[in-house]
């Protein structure tokens, strides 16, 4: 075995696996394919729902000082899982180099342990696989997230989703000027709470948006949820319409959304953080779901009952010594 466990993963989530399973006494190996950890929460200017921080960069710093402070945590960053193997007694993961940083391994590289966290994330939704957009193919609309605020403001701006980075921009710059008219679709009415009540923004729900040509303006017909028949236009448009699920091949169990819940996952196999739900995708809970992952591969390595279900003697064999019982001293 390469390590007590393999967390597949450097974000809030995998991040706190590494650390909850020190403090058991586990040794951990993180594999992150970017050139550090907490890559996206380092894109996030302000955070009101985290305690003892007020933004991304903050928190990723406070992150990454704590797994240096970790003698059993590893972290191997530029590799990238694509394929997790699970068996009655081990699991494995293949993993390739993707960036410089990344250790020099042949094609095809195996770790092995006896149980892995999965917490890759989601990526961002394909716009032409939206089934309530048309008009998107061949088009280079660019995600919110990356929208300047000197280049919107004072402007109107057509915004494609209603995901929680229109949040995020409005509570980082509340003297921002723009009007931003957002188009959704009915199910994601839930992920305008946050922005309803900002007087910069008109919320439209439709039922199909269709793009005009790639001109400015931008223009777009809808049909609302009402039925009514309007045409949007603006002096830019943005995508924010979500994401989707990123996990590696193999053993990582799905379901029809495409998300990865823990209770289906093989006995060695653990998901934490955003891969879990399309409902729980917040820092707070990313990261008490990767202390809950790397307890239950605690737990299962000494043959108890975990929230997966119970390790079967007969398929995994007894239960394997990975460090000596819980230090109070270390917040075990």
């Amino acid at each position: 075995m390469d390590t007590d466990l393999l967390i597949v993963g450097g974000g809030p989530a995998g991040c706190a696996a590494a650390v909850m399973a020190a403090s058991v006494g586990m040794r951990s190996l993180l594999i992150e394919s970017g050139d550090a950890v907490c890559g996206a929460l380092r894109r996030i200017p302000v955070l009101s729902n985290v305690l003892g921080v007020t933004n991304g960069p903050d928190l990723a710093a406070a992150i990454e000082a704590g797994l240096a402070r970790c003698d059993l945590c590893r972290v191997e960053l530029g590799s990238r899982a694509t394929l997790i193997d699970a068996f009655d007694d081990r699991v494995e993961v293949t993993v390739e180099t993707v960036a410089p940083v990344g250790p020099a391994r042949g094609r095809g590289a195996r770790l092995t342990a006896p149980f892995v966290v999965v917490a890759t994330g989601v990526g961002p939704l394909d716009p032409e696989g939206v089934g309530w957009l048309g008009g998107v193919a061949g088009r280079a609309l660019p995600p919110l997230w990356e929208a300047d605020p000197a280049a919107i403001d004072g402007r109107t701006v057509l915004v494609l989703g209603a995901d929680r980075p229109l949040g995020t921009v409005a509570r980082a710059h509340p003297g921002l000027r723009t009007r931003f008219v957002v188009a959704y679709p009915p199910e994601d009415a839930y992920k305008t709470e946050e922005i309803r009540r900002d007087s910069r923004v008109e919320l439209v729900a439709v039922r199909r948006l269709e793009l005009g040509p790639s001109s400015a303006p931008v223009s777009a017909e809808v049909r609302t949820v009402e039925g009514e028949r309007r045409v949007l236009t603006a002096g830019l448009g943005f995508l924010n319409l979500g994401s989707a699920p990123a996990p590696p091949a193999g053993a990582v169990a799905a379901d029809r959304s495409g998300y990865c819940p823990p209770a289906s996952q093989h006995p060695r196999v653990f998901t934490a953080g955003d891969l879990r739900s399309v409902r729980f995708q917040r820092i707070a809970t990313a990261m008490g779901s990767g202390g809950e992952a790397a307890l239950g591969a605690y737990y299962a390595s000494r043959g108890l009952p975990t929230e997966t279900g119970e390790l079967p003697t007969e398929t995994g064999g007894p239960p394997r010594d990975v460090g000596g019982p819980p230090d109070p001293a270390r917040g075990g």
